[in-house]
């Protein structure tokens, strides 16, 4: 039959129409006890890709609660288990179980049509995954025999799948806007025609007093000395800190004379750069207000400082509720609206306002659901990153420090996009429920491939993207058809940035995750409208670990919800492969990204036995053996797991078992040694 799959007639009838369809999370082989066995949850310790100070987002991985069900009796439940966030697999303690006669022939020969209906019925399940249930629903995994052996088959037909990831929010960047260093060697600042001498008699006392002079050329003097003192001396910092200085120069923010302004504004810059208790301090005083207040000073140096310091503040965590509600609005209608449609090519200046501007919320989008669901409803943002990233793409810009922003924070906004955007959208997205997408009469026979459940399920595929509008406007870029192509450019234009090429691919790993019926929609619009499976493979040739994490990461989502596993083996499985570690002694790649390789492998095993074959062809079977038995540290015990799951696939198809024995494996090589 299809796939080389046989599964005994009283087994398929206890599958029902209404599971058959289902495309959730499966889980690898379970033993069945007498007594249930708790599954620990799975968390993420990885890393992000930036250098950061912080976390955004969640870590772990979590599931659908499971239970097994035998074909002849009950079965025993199994330990409850959640879906989290972030990419990766991990256990705490708990293992996986398999049957143990998992790999006992035991198939009862059968009649043609008992054959025929079977294999039409399978590839109904398969081609049926873009009706989905929610992200937190539960589900039945049913013990069926599958090619000689007993293997745990979830109600939708997948056979012990790993779970669909996401990708992670992109960390905050650190505080990477410190000012310039106004003295640098001169020996005097010319303030309104006025000269003053360079910082021989002045301190630190002194420039604070100079603040408050009526004289501009006196306050100009004492701020130049502070930004001058404190460009490297943490000492300095809270010299001036304790001084108080920060409210005498927060005064100066809107001051009359623009030479006042954009000194008192350089000093802050370099005041609260990497300095908690100023940063703190700048928010006490009422700093915030006073710096949008000074964004509408029509001065490119002046905004320049102040879109510097609202990006220094983003980057703490306890700061950024705060800021997004009192600066959001402003920065996007004063700077990221203009700045991004302009037809005109940015100057320097304009350049480095766009840049901190983007690297303010790119910070802000890391932090928590409601700064999330605030920016994707904030008029113009979303429109204007995007405007800007295929602007920039189509004139050879994709590697400016801009783009990479922008594509981050759009990464980051996409991140839980399912369960955070709004219920009207996610109705619209869902399509039509299950009760109305199947009617009574709907039968699928032996012969009957052009039936009219068949022919219903492709006219639905065909006015897919009735649900979201030809043009998309505002937050709905976000799930939009026309924002895989927008990456898909990213990916194939960007060769140098690999933090924007990570952030694409996080982005397209985001919306092609979790059990949604649009994340099916994406990967297949990924896969078959803009054919992104090359660009894919080729960035795998990359050594950078954090872009091989969302790479794997996005690949392991399409392979789960390709129509044709077989054609996409061929062109997959050699290349992540080559990826994986050759032996216990090789620290390369990471387990997160090891973890991805495995649940594209298993993805593809559970729907083609040309995955196996190939996997055994391309010397697959010796890596993922050495990977199963490399349980060193906690995190290669998580990539062991995910080998084992593999290969219990792998063993299931008998008309193999010649192929790997001839490869020098035996049966135990397949079986998890940590039951």
């Amino acid at each position: 039959m299809g796939y080389g799959y046989q599964t005994s007639q009283s087994t398929m009838r206890s599958v029902s129409r209404a599971q058959r369809d289902f495309d959730i999370m499966s889980m690898r082989s379970m033993q069945v006890n007498n007594s249930p066995a708790q599954i620990q949850p799975w968390v993420d310790d990885g890393e992000g890709s930036m250098i950061s100070d912080h976390y955004a987002g969640g870590d772990g991985y979590g599931y659908s609660q499971v239970r097994t069900v035998s074909s002849n009796a009950g079965g025993s439940a199994m330990g409850t288990m959640r879906r989290t966030l972030s990419g990766t697999l991990a256990s705490r303690s708990g293992d996986w179980q398999e049957e143990d006669q998992l790999y006992v022939n035991n198939v009862k020969p059968r009649g043609p049509a008992v054959r025929t209906l079977s294999r039409l019925n399978q590839n109904a399940s398969r081609q049926n995954r873009m009706s989905m249930g929610s992200v937190s629903g539960s589900s039945t995994i049913q013990q069926q025999k599958m090619g000689g052996g007993n293997y745990v088959q979830c109600s939708n037909g997948s056979y012990g799948s790993l779970p669909i990831t996401r990708a992670m929010s992109t960390m905050s960047l650190k505080s990477m806007t410190k000012g310039m260093d106004t003295f640098d060697g001169q020996e005097h600042i010319s303030v309104g025609g006025k000269i003053n001498d360079g910082f021989s008699d002045i301190d630190m006392h002194s420039a604070v007093e100079y603040l408050v002079a009526s004289d501009p050329a006196l306050q100009v003097l004492g701020a130049a000395y502070i930004q001058h003192e404190c460009y490297n001396s943490t000492d300095a910092k809270n010299q001036a800190h304790s001084l108080k200085a920060i409210p005498r120069l927060v005064k100066l923010f809107n001051y009359p004379n623009q030479e006042v302004q954009r000194y008192a504004t350089g000093a802050m810059r370099n005041l609260i750069y990497d300095n908690m208790q100023n940063k703190t301090a700048l928010i006490e005083e009422s700093g915030i207000p006073q710096l949008i207040e000074a964004l509408r000073e029509p001065d490119d140096e002046l905004r320049k400082n102040v879109t510097g310091i609202l990006w220094n503040l983003s980057s703490k965590d306890n700061l950024k509720d705060k800021l997004a509600s009192e600066t959001m609005s402003e920065l996007t209608e004063r700077v990221l609206v203009p700045l991004s449609q302009s037809d005109n090519q940015q100057s320097a200046s304009e350049s480095e306002i766009f840049y901190n501007t983007t690297g303010c919320l790119r910070n802000l989008s890391s932090v928590n659901e409601k700064v999330r669901q605030q920016m994707r409803e904030c008029r113009g943002l979303v429109d204007s990153l995007v405007s800007y990233i295929q602007r920039s793409v189509e004139t050879g810009k994709a590697e400016d420090k801009g783009v990479e922003n922008a594509v981050c924070t759009l990464r980051n906004l996409s991140f839980q996009l399912y369960t955070e955007i709004p219920p009207s959208a996610s109705m619209r997205l869902e399509g039509p429920s299950r009760r109305q997408d199947e009617g009574p009469g709907d039968v699928i026979g032996c012969f009957t491939p052009q039936s009219k459940k068949t022919k219903k399920k492709q006219v639905n595929d065909q006015l897919t993207f009735s649900e979201v509008a030809k043009d998309p406007k505002g937050m709905e870029w976000l799930w939009h058809p026309q924002i895989v192509s927008v990456y898909n450019r990213v990916l194939q234009r960007c060769e140098i940035n690999s933090s924007t090429r990570e952030a694409a691919a996080g982005a397209l790993q985001n919306i092609t995750a979790g059990d949604k019926r649009w994340a099916a929609v994406l990967s297949r619009v990924a896969m078959e409208q803009e054919r992104i499976l090359p660009t894919i493979l080729d960035n795998l040739r990359t050594n950078n670990d954090q872009e091989l994490r969302s790479l794997t990461g996005f690949l392991r989502n399409l392979s789960r919800y390709a129509r044709n596993k077989d054609d996409m083996a061929t062109k997959v499985v050699k290349n992540v492969l080559v990826k994986l570690p050759s032996d216990s002694s090789q620290t390369e790649p990471s387990s997160d990204v090891i973890i991805n390789i495995c649940g594209v492998l298993n993805n593809l095993v559970m729907g083609s036995s040309v995955a196996a074959r190939d996997i055994a062809f391309f010397d697959g079977l010796q890596k993922l053996v050495s990977i199963k038995n490399n349980r060193n540290s906690s995190s290669r015990e998580k990539a062991a797991k995910a080998a084992t799951t593999v290969l219990g696939n792998m063993y299931t198809y008998t008309k193999l078992h010649r192929d790997y024995k001839l490869k020098g494996f035996r049966k135990e090589d397949f079986a998890d040694i940590s039951i």
